[in-house]
């Protein structure tokens, strides 16, 4: 199947704001669910773009990035997927198979925008202690767009060379092993950073038993084969139940303390009342407050 003019530049418009949204918009168009949409009916074939797209957003619900480590991107590995499919007349599992590369590659380049904009973080506080805001602003839209560039590029020439772009990609990754590797310890040291910065920040001594509970949990469920697949997301509705929990706790006990506080202003408000208006010799009591 060929590709019109059109059709090329709709999908390097598409990719490079979802690629964008997936860090800063967030307003999750990048959601395989959505964007296979969205590239099935630039494409012509909205059906198969919506079973695609459901089929890799199955197939990415466990990934999340954790701290600055990237799972395969879903947003590169999504749109492929789909151009595949439709392209080439592939069944959905033939299709994400072969969009896989072009995640993997979506996973380095994320890693590797992410190591290249890191010293521009001192050049971001230099522009802040002098008040340049509109350098900031420049700063951030750089990032944004290089990276909605890559993305755009990578799915532009994976549409125009096929599965040929694929095999390409992974034969480039094998013979530059090295510098895979690479980013991939990168990737990995990004996690235990990013984790080792939140725990600064967010950590009180009353967390420490969620903390290592939480870890014990992880480490369990990673183990069950049966399980390991979700682990992440079952632990999220574990952290989320303690936390609607406590948030509970934490306004009841608020509510509590507000009702006490209020009774007792209340009575001070009437003793005091009462001790205005009372004669000299009744030490400032009243009937009225025995009532």
């Amino acid at each position: 199947m060929g590709f019109s003019a059109l059709q090329i530049i709709l999908v390097f418009v598409w990719v490079f704001i979802v690629a964008i949204d997936q860090f800063d918009f967030l307003e999750s168009l990048y959601q395989p669910i959505v964007s296979g949409a969205v590239i099935g009916a630039i494409l012509g074939d909205l059906p198969t773009g919506l079973i695609v797209g459901g089929t890799y957003q199955l197939m990415t619900i466990g990934n999340m990035p954790v701290g600055g480590a990237q799972p395969p991107n879903a947003v590169i590995g999504g749109v492929m997927a789909t151009v595949f499919a439709i392209s080439s007349h592939l069944d959905t599992t033939a299709a994400v198979g072969l969009a896989v590369p072009f995640a993997l590659i979506g996973q380095y380049m994320v890693t590797f925008l992410f190591t290249l904009m890191s010293p521009m973080m001192s050049k971001a506080d230099q522009l802040a202690a002098k008040g340049d805001t509109k350098g900031i602003v420049r700063l951030n839209y750089m990032a944004m767009a290089l990276l909605g560039l890559l993305f755009a590029i990578v799915c532009t020439l994976g549409m125009l060379g096929g599965s040929a772009m694929g095999t390409t990609l992974s034969n480039l990754a094998a013979k530059y092993a090295w510098i895979m590797a690479g980013l991939g310890a990168a990737g990995g040291m990004m996690r235990f950073v990013g984790f080792a910065t939140l725990l600064r920040i967010m950590l009180s001594n009353e967390f420490w038993g969620i903390y290592f509970a939480g870890f014990a949990l992880a480490t369990i469920i990673g183990y069950i084969p049966e399980l390991s697949g979700s682990a992440l997301l079952l632990i999220a509705f574990v952290g989320i139940a303690i936390a609607l929990y406590d948030y509970q706790t934490r306004v009841a006990i608020k509510q509590a303390a507000g009702s006490g506080f209020a009774a007792g202003a209340a009575a001070r408000n009437r003793l005091g009342r009462t001790g205005d208006s009372a004669p000299c010799g009744h030490n400032g009591l009243h009937a009225d407050w025995y009532l």
